[in-house]
């Protein structure tokens, strides 16, 4: 029997907090709130910590690393300052919205260091840009689609509020061909060469 080279208790921990998350996520948000991006993110996690799958996270990082880590940022400037300088956590801090709702959105803040620590533990798989890549291109479509009042994953504009300054359908193409190009591409990048460094120190 091989070693794990990720700990049980964090198997069973995710799992446990996915099977907690995700029914409590759907009564408030509705079924169109699993195709964001981070909440598709929450259940591949899920599965690559049993698989000990290194394409998973790397997938994954290419995914999340940018927009979790921007969230992040926010939340803590919010938190320091009382001003948003980025943007998408006001919600955190509304007393309408529910204190168990806002807590269990804290996983965008344990997920950036989640995948840059499993995929120095596993080591990166460079298809994983390219998965996410097919991943947008099946999903944001269907989220320009499907109950476009929520706007998910931003299919119809930025920050929530669909754009007008295009045709919809031109915003859905350049969106698919400009967030790979200048989101995935560069964390495949990024990855690539701290998996490098990860290496050299081990």
């Amino acid at each position: 029997m091989r070693d794990m080279r990720i700990p049980l208790w964090l198997k069973i921990f995710w799992t446990a907090w996915v099977i907690l998350w995700a029914p409590i996520y759907w009564r408030e948000y509705g079924l169109q709130n699993f195709l964001f991006f981070c909440d598709l993110g929450n259940l591949f996690i899920a599965v690559g910590l049993w698989l000990e799958s290194s394409l998973i996270f790397s997938w994954q990082a290419c995914s999340l690393l940018v927009f979790q880590s921007l969230f992040t940022v926010d939340l803590v400037v919010a938190l320091a300052t009382g001003h948003h300088p980025i943007g998408g956590t006001e919600y955190m801090f509304d007393p309408h919205v529910a204190l168990g709702i806002r807590l269990l959105s804290l996983f965008h803040v344990v997920t950036p260091p989640l995948l840059l620590w499993a995929i120095c533990r596993l080591g990166y798989d460079r298809r994983g840009w390219k998965y996410q890549t097919l991943t947008a291109w099946i999903v944001v479509p269907i989220n320009y689609f499907w109950r476009p009042q929520y706007d998910v994953n931003w299919a119809r504009g930025p920050f929530f509020r669909e754009q007008t300054l295009m045709p919809g359908l031109l915003y859905l193409f350049g969106y698919l061909i400009v967030v790979p190009a200048a989101v995935y591409f560069p964390t495949h990048w990024f990855l690539a060469w701290m998996t490098r460094r990860c290496r050299a120190k081990s």
